[in-house]
């Protein structure tokens, strides 16, 4: 007896290209986005990692960790000189050592913020049009000087010595309230941190809208995820720009509307639960020996800074 096999089994159907990075055409971008939202995530579970461990700052009452906050960013806004800018960095430097943080991780974060956030932004004081001085590295020549509208405009156009100082400083300043603004927030669990701003005072509508613009990050983080694996876990082929352009931009609406029915539906049930305007503490430890000398350590070594 003869066995006929049907053509479409005996054709062989070549596979899709594989994708490429940096193409045209695929979904690299997607996975790129996933890849900073999972970075988000990662993120807060490294900052609830450090902030459990054995460490100096970890074992202080959050109280004394945001007074230590606020006590040296005022200190480092008011220093105009690079020489205790500088110490206050070392003094933050060696205190997340001494907090078991991830250093390398912690200078990649603090000085990439600082060059982005400070010495970008304050380079262009550094030339003479901005920062009177003596220029030591020209960088422009024109025939003759202009003046246009309030603005003097040199012949010559350089770096001064008193405008990299100027730089350096702001760029300091930058770099250390980044440094001090990690260092508490990896050492210290978030609920803490609201609750030393209730003890201070701080206003119940603000500390809400921290708490559930907080945690309404990882809800809009994994929801995206969500919907990025479900839409490619149904693609076979490349697609191409075009497509993917239209799928992202109804995904961007299709996580709007999302949103505000979720903002709706959370509101609803926070009222049905007997919600109200203020947030009441249960519990807060009393304040030890260790919480009161490093109390007195913090303010000893700020009016040191503020000395020199």
């Amino acid at each position: 007896m003869k066995i006929s096999v049907p053509d479409f089994l005996l054709n062989v159907t070549p596979l899709p290209p594989p994708l490429k990075k940096g193409g045209k055409a695929g979904l690299s971008f997607i996975d790129a986005t996933l890849k900073k939202f999972a970075g988000v995530i990662k993120t807060t579970y490294e900052q609830w990692d450090a902030s459990s461990r054995h460490g100096f700052l970890q074992m202080l009452d959050a109280r004394v960790k945001v007074l230590f906050l606020l006590y040296f960013i005022i200190i480092v806004s008011i220093k105009n000189s690079i020489f205790p800018e500088s110490g206050i960095f070392l003094f933050i430097f060696i205190i997340a050592i001494a907090s078991r943080l991830n250093i390398i991780a912690y200078l990649k974060r603090v000085l990439l913020l600082g060059f982005i956030f400070g010495f970008l932004i304050a380079l262009p004081s550094s030339l003479n049009i901005i920062s009177n001085g003596k220029i030591i590295l020209p960088l422009i020549h024109f025939a003759e000087s202009h003046d246009f509208w309030i603005y003097h405009i040199p012949s010559q156009i350089g770096l001064t010595m008193e405008g990299l100082q100027v730089t350096a400083t702001l760029t300091l300043r930058v770099i250390n309230s980044v440094a001090l603004s990690l260092l508490v927030l990896n050492t210290t669990r978030f609920a803490d941190v609201i609750k030393a701003f209730k003890v201070f005072r701080v206003p119940d509508a603000f500390l809400l809208i921290i708490t559930l613009s907080y945690q309404y990050i990882f809800i809009f983080a994994k929801t995206v995820e969500e919907i990025y694996l479900s839409m490619k876990s149904r693609l076979i082929t490349q697609i191409g720009s075009n497509e993917a352009r239209q799928i992202i931009s109804g995904r961007i609406t299709f996580i709007f509307r999302k949103t505000r029915i979720q903002c709706e539906e959370v509101y609803r049930a926070m009222t049905c639960r007997g919600f109200t305007d203020k947030i009441r503490l249960y519990h807060f430890r009393s304040l030890n020996v260790i919480d009161y000398a490093s109390g007195f350590f913090f303010l000893s070594t700020g009016l040191f800074f503020l000395w020199i």
